[in-house]
């Protein structure tokens, strides 16, 4: 009688842990973007923050939905990669209308090129393709960050299609997918680099990403995920290490004077 007892109590502490793990593989990732998310809104200064972590974001969690069709995985990291993506879309959103709304007399771009008559600045009309690559992923509308998004999901998935009987070439799709993820920190390594500063940037999300990658390098392990998943998973940890390694080193040996315009955000009072 006791052993049964206590095989059920197993069981339920077994479940309970299971989906604690769930929901933190589910909202974990999502959770380092809220203090940037915060601090970008009160100081009405996207500059510290790389939208092309955005970008990079979108694409690994896009090709991983396209990869499980091919090669199965566990659901909690199928929404993972649904709720990221909504994520990158609401922060793409913020940084669009913070830019837009900060810089002055800058000429508009977009995706599509397309312009109101309401605007000083003629700029001849342009088709949906005839975009400029000078300015890609720098778009003064949200709506062209969609346009783009639609349209890469729409190739990518058409491709999928075509190639899914393709043991390859759908394993490669699952690599291309982790390994884009695991260069997440690498935008944002590089902004830092070119600012010789990390101001503006959210120290806690950093943290918060190390602390993530960590835990969901070790859940793919003890999972037994694709192979791809956690050889990436390593791979982040160590970008996020050495973006911690940039925020010691600027604020030991400071590189250019501090800016007055992001003193209050919350990397600044951290450092």
């Amino acid at each position: 009688m006791e052993d049964e007892m206590f095989e059920q109590l197993k069981y339920v502490l077994n479940q309970l842990v299971t989906w604690i793990a769930a929901g933190a593989m589910v909202f974990g990732g999502v959770v380092p973007y809220i203090p940037q998310y915060r601090d970008i809104r009160r100081t009405q200064n996207a500059e510290g923050f790389s939208t092309y972590v955005c970008l990079v974001l979108l694409v690994a969690n896009i090709l991983r939905i396209l990869f499980r069709f091919g090669h199965y995985f566990e659901t909690p990291l199928l929404w993972q990669s649904i709720v990221m993506i909504a994520t990158m879309l609401i922060m793409l959103n913020l940084c669009t209308n913070v830019r837009v709304a900060t810089e002055l007399q800058t000429k508009r771009r977009s995706f599509t090129a397309t312009v109101s008559k309401d605007e000083e600045i003629k700029v001849p009309k342009k088709l949906f393709l005839d975009f400029e690559w000078s300015h890609f992923w720098s778009w003064s509308r949200f709506v062209d960050y969609m346009q783009c998004v639609v349209a890469f999901t729409l190739l990518v998935a058409y491709i999928t299609y075509l190639m899914l009987d393709s043991s390859v070439f759908v394993e490669t799709l699952g690599f291309l997918a982790v390994f884009t993820e695991a260069m997440l920190g690498t935008p944002q390594l590089y902004c830092n680099y070119q600012n010789k500063s990390t101001e503006g940037m959210s120290i806690k999300m950093v943290m918060m990403w190390t602390s993530g990658d960590t835990f969901k390098t070790g859940y793919f392990l003890l999972t037994e995920a694709p192979v791809q998943f956690w050889t990436c998973g390593l791979l982040q940890v160590g970008v996020d290490i050495a973006i911690l390694f940039q925020v010691y080193y600027y604020s030991r040996y400071p590189q250019k004077p501090v800016s007055h315009t992001v003193s209050h955000t919350t990397s600044t009072k951290a450092l």
